[in-house]
């Protein structure tokens, strides 16, 4: 028997698994799925592969569980839809290395993941990769969050892409960051914060296979439609085993390292 909860599909949301930023790395999607517990749908922001040495498990993993999907900037390049000329040394040379290891039926998968904003089935919702003005664009302060926060029609967007967990709201031409207050630590943590009426919120649930916050723990969120509250998760995984899969695969070094200090 399956050891992860699997979706109940009820006829209105109540409450969805909200992951992004995965890379390929399987332990820390094995450890958000257990302290995930139950839930009714799962929202994947994109980024699935690359980076880590997993990318054909972690799709499996994925294509089975998500509910919607929009795709990530190393996903539309591991699967041949765009070339690597922007990335980085390292981001290059380990979206060549999963695009030669990733079968066939991974890579299809990756090629028809829709391009983001989309709308989450069941909820006042929309979910994104990067900014929801361009999927390809980070969303790191206010200036970059003001003019999603304008467009928005629905009154939460997901979005990932930077790593960093936390977001941005606006309510009557104000305007506010969201940053989980929890203490740092080893051990798995949550913080939750309220939907409040009026308000729009532009949150990123963190990465869960390579967060960049300085928290090397696997980030995710949960969001409850009857609660009416977000809550932000780290959890703790096996961080040797994922590092020990990277360097045996020969990738760079420094994309093992950094999961240790979480940047």
């Amino acid at each position: 028997m399956d050891r992860f909860a699997r979706p109940r599909r009820p006829c209105f949301l109540m409450r969805a698994l909200v992951l992004s930023d995965i890379h390929g790395n399987l332990e820390a999607l094995n450890a958000v799925l257990e302290d995930a517990g139950s839930w009714d749908a799962l929202w994947n922001l994109g980024d699935v592969v690359g980076y880590g040495a997993s990318p054909n498990e972690v799709v499996d993993q994925m294509s089975r569980r998500a509910t919607q999907n929009v795709r990530g900037n190393h996903d539309k390049v591991a699967s041949g839809i765009e070339s690597a000329e922007t990335f980085n040394p390292s981001a290059r040379e380990a979206v060549e290395w999963t695009r030669e290891h990733l079968s066939s039926e991974s890579i299809e998968w990756l090629k028809v993941l829709p391009h983001g904003p989309i709308k989450a089935d069941n909820a006042d919702v929309s979910l994104a990769h990067g900014s929801p003005v361009h999927e390809d664009i980070y969303i790191l302060n206010i200036r970059d969050a003001w003019q999603p926060l304008q467009v928005m029609q629905q009154q939460v967007t997901f979005f990932g892409h930077t790593h960093i967990q936390g977001g941005f709201g606006w309510q009557d031409g104000h305007w506010f960051t969201v940053t989980p207050k929890y203490l740092r630590g080893s051990g798995p943590c949550c913080w939750t914060m309220s939907m409040d009426e009026g308000r729009r919120y532009l949150l990123n649930p963190g990465s869960v296979g390579q967060p960049r916050d300085l928290d090397p723990r696997a980030a995710y969120a949960i969001y409850d439609s009857n609660a009416k509250t977000i809550t932000f998760h780290r959890v703790p995984y096996d961080i040797d085993l994922a590092q020990g899969r990277i360097l045996l695969a020969g990738l760079p070094e420094r994309l093992a390292k950094r999961l240790r200090i979480g940047r």
